[in-house]
């Protein structure tokens, strides 16, 4: 297993600087993401740390081996691209052993490695088939079993799941986990898609404008972002503005919002180290709010809204309700179990009193 450090890397394109002096440490064995809006920058610092590219500034290290001025194959780093590159004249047998006749192995040792991958893939029954006689999930496990016969040091995939429909998404996502911790190898995976990231993941780095937002793991990217653009890029969220101040009660602090004061528990509600009557905004997923049938009075952090939209998608209902004239996101799950709110519903909206808190931006 492979560590891989990138250590104050900037990369140019002319004028345009698509890294800037970004620093990453990807642990031996890791299962890593890069995740970020089209145009942040993490294809460019893929193919940097495959070797594709050079840096403008900075270096890249394998464990403690300096590799910034080093090849591809120099590192023995694999790049799988979205379009899977496979020769359509090759059988599936071919395209896999490609590699490895290239390096110069023995025969008997290729036949070994490509009969091995392709047990590892569960595609040994297509050997003998051509690209073009294969699904996309199959043609990706091929491109994916290409990649792994050259038993390389890190493997780095861009995009690999973008070409197929969403049924075999689901399915590779399992996959590429199950051989990824099945041969403890380090990877470093480019999306955009956040439900994959944060599935897949041992760690995230969410990208904008050639930068880190946040480096963490998935429960605290999707719990505790650092900042707005983290929070609104991954997943549905809900961003309310407000102060805090002094609570009622010990160990706790009102946060005053336009549709009335929510009691929060003190250690919760200002993780950053927010002072009181400091402005800062809730982040508040759909999933956490419920919506309950009206009565009265009241509980605490329970509030009047109006339903004004209802989308049932299955597993859940998505409202839109409207609190004080403007629009809150609620999702509620089982939607069989909790009962639905047809639009026009007057319900109480019950919030949490654990929220996280980020600072007002200025």
């Amino acid at each position: 297993m492979t560590r891989v450090r990138c250590e104050q890397i900037t990369r140019r394109f002319g004028d345009t600087v698509a890294l800037d002096a970004i620093s990453l440490d990807v642990a031996p064995g890791e299962l890593f993401f890069l995740l970020g809006p089209s145009g942040c920058g993490k294809s460019t610092l893929l193919r940097l740390i495959a070797g594709l590219l050079t840096p403008t500034g900075g270096r890249i290290r394998f464990d403690d081996r300096d590799v910034t001025a080093l090849g591809t194959e120099q590192r023995n780093a694999v790049m799988c691209f979205q379009s899977y590159a496979l020769w359509p004249h090759l059988t599936v047998r071919e395209n896999v052993r490609f590699g490895l006749d290239v390096r110069g192995l023995g025969r008997a040792e290729q036949r070994e490695r490509v009969d091995e991958v392709l047990r590892l893939v569960q595609m040994s029954a297509y050997a003998a088939r051509k690209p073009n006689e294969l699904s996309g999930g199959q043609q990706q496990r091929v491109a994916l079993a290409r990649a792994l016969s050259i038993q390389p040091k890190v493997l780095l995939l861009d995009e690999p799941r973008s070409n197929l429909d969403a049924g075999l998404r689901v399915a590779m996502r399992q996959e590429i986990r199950r051989i990824q911790k099945a041969l403890h190898l380090t990877v470093i995976l480019v999306t955009h898609d956040q439900e994959e990231a944060i599935s897949m993941s041992d760690r995230i780095a969410i990208m904008r404008h050639g930068r880190f937002e946040q480096v963490g793991t998935p429960l605290q990217v999707y719990e505790a972002p650092t900042t707005e653009f983290v929070a609104t890029f991954v997943g549905r969220v809900n961003l309310i503005p407000g102060k805090l101040s002094p609570g009622s009660e010990a160990g706790q602090v009102a946060f005053q919002t336009w549709f009335g004061s929510l009691a929060l528990r003190a250690p919760s509600a200002s993780p950053g180290g927010l002072p009181p009557s400091d402005e800062a905004r809730a982040v508040i997923r759909p999933e956490r709010i419920q919506l309950l049938p009206l009565h009265e009075p009241l509980s605490r952090n329970a509030f009047r809204g109006e339903v004004s939209e209802s989308t049932y998608t299955g597993q859940v209902v998505r409202y839109t309700v409207q609190m004080e004239g403007r629009p809150l996101r609620v999702d509620a799950w089982d939607p069989v179990r909790v009962g639905r709110f047809p639009e026009g519903s007057a319900v109480a909206v019950q919030f949490p009193d654990s929220v996280h808190l980020l600072p007002e931006e200025r």
